[in-house]
């Protein structure tokens, strides 16, 4: 197999005008009318030198600051340190590690792992940088990541500036619409646990000629990891959580992208969760043996249960992809993504919860919404059934703040807290959304 092209590598696609970019979302204390234009031109020697000195300038510090202070969760580090911890001495820290990361003195602590139970059974990893890490960290992508959205393909829409889920499952709907419907879905097990370092660092150099931002990225890919009594070093991978392995993981998969649509294939991504959708069985079969090439030649592993090729306008063919299951010419949630909400939902209605209905509707609501936003486009049944659930599980505890006889579902509790009950007192209904929805569709 001839060398896959590196993180440099143009296409045909490239050159089209729906390719343009649009740079309103970066950091413009950073990157200067004067320096866009270099991007986009080309700057001398093909690398960037000298972006140290924008990643540890007070202004990107603060701009980081407000980035994790506004996104980031709650969630503390190593060092027990969280988000309001941090504020409460906000400037002091800042000079501090302004002064640290000048000096060369800067050095990042271990990442605290937790374990998130899968859909699927198992856990999944995730990393939780200290706040200062993670401020360092942003600071790092506000500066690295134009140079490389440049270089990033209109397949890849995972963890992107103004790409989202949504865009990837219409690229898809396209797609099918236009014949092809052979598709292969693909997994790449344990992905971002299994980036080769020294790869992906090669890939990085390509672009960036600075010495001390390739050894903050090499810093960050072998922090120590932290669960419970145990502490490693990771020889490869960049751990899910780190505010800066998205851009890594984009960067190490993005010569994949470029192979496959110079050879003509259409594919969409989302991270590590790609589809390549093909006219034949044929053409099918011919990109998931250029997959198996690419994947085996560049350290990482398809997963030998969950990569297959399939018809997808056949019945037991379709596949699975961003929370959705795609088969005979229909689009549903899939079933996991049902279980995952209904798990959300028990969390926050257990029956000896003592909270009033009203804080427990607040509590529920934003997740409602947010779930309605993004599975809009299911069947009305769904939705139907995911607010009878709901409102089964306010009636239980309902019934059980009033102190009433029994246990479970009582054929009386419908009557005495009817479907207006609730929406009277504000709760979110997916069948209401979906309609008002349809309405400003027509």
């Amino acid at each position: 197999m001839s060398e896959a092209p590196g993180v440099s590598a143009r296409t045909k696609q490239d050159a089209e005008p729906q390719h343009q970019r649009d740079w309103s979302w970066v950091e413009t204390s950073i990157w200067t009318p004067r320096m866009l234009t270099a991007l986009e031109h080309g700057v001398k020697g093909g690398k960037w030198f000298s972006l140290i000195d924008k990643i540890t300038s007070a202004t990107t510090l603060h701009s980081a600051w407000t980035k994790v202070r506004r996104k980031d969760g709650k969630a503390a580090g190593v060092d027990k340190q969280g988000i309001e911890h941090f504020a409460a001495k906000a400037e002091t820290y800042l000079q501090e590690l302004e002064e640290a990361l000048k000096t060369g003195t800067y050095r990042p602590q271990a990442v605290r792992r937790v374990e998130l139970p899968k859909d699927g059974g198992g856990v999944r990893p995730l990393g939780i940088p200290t706040v200062k890490d993670r401020m360092v960290q942003t600071a790092a992508k506000l500066a690295l990541e134009p140079i490389f959205e440049h270089l990033f393909l209109p397949c890849s829409y995972g963890f992107r500036p103004g790409r989202s889920g949504k865009d990837a499952l219409r690229d898809v709907n396209q797609k099918l619409q236009a014949g092809y419907h052979w598709v292969v879905d693909a997994d790449l097990q344990g992905y971002f646990d299994s980036i080769p370092h020294d790869r992906l660092m090669e890939r990085v150099s390509e672009q960036i000629s600075d010495g001390r931002v390739l050894e903050l990225l090499r810093s960050w890919l072998k922090q120590d990891v932290l669960h419970g009594m145990k502490r490693w070093t990771p020889t490869g991978g960049s751990p899910q959580g780190a505010v800066i392995s998205p851009l890594l993981a984009n960067i190490y998969l993005h010569p994949l992208d470029a192979l496959l649509t110079n050879k003509g294939y259409q594919m969409v991504r989302y991270a590590d969760d790609f589809v390549v959708l093909c006219r034949s069985q044929q053409e099918a079969e011919q990109a998931l043996t250029l997959i198996r090439e690419w994947v085996s030649d560049n350290g990482l592993t398809l997963h030998p249960d969950k990569t297959h090729i399939g018809n997808c306008l056949e019945k037991g063919q379709g596949f699975d992809f961003l929370g959705y299951r795609f088969e005979a010419r229909r689009r549903w949630v899939r079933k996991k993504s049902m279980q995952r909400l209904k798990d959300k939902i028990r969390s926050k209605t257990g029956r000896s919860r003592g909270n009033s209905l009203a804080c427990i509707i607040a509590d529920l609501n934003p997740m409602l919404r947010g779930w309605f936003n993004y599975f809009k486009h299911a069947r009305r049944t769904t939705f139907r059934a995911i607010d009878g659930f709901v409102r089964r599980r306010l009636r239980a505890i309902l019934r059980r703040q009033n102190k009433r006889s029994g246990f479970g579902y009582c054929l009386n509790d419908h009557k005495r807290w009817p479907n207006a009950f609730f929406a009277e007192r504000g709760l979110f209904t997916l069948t209401t959304a979906h309609a008002k929805a349809s309405q400003s569709r027509s």
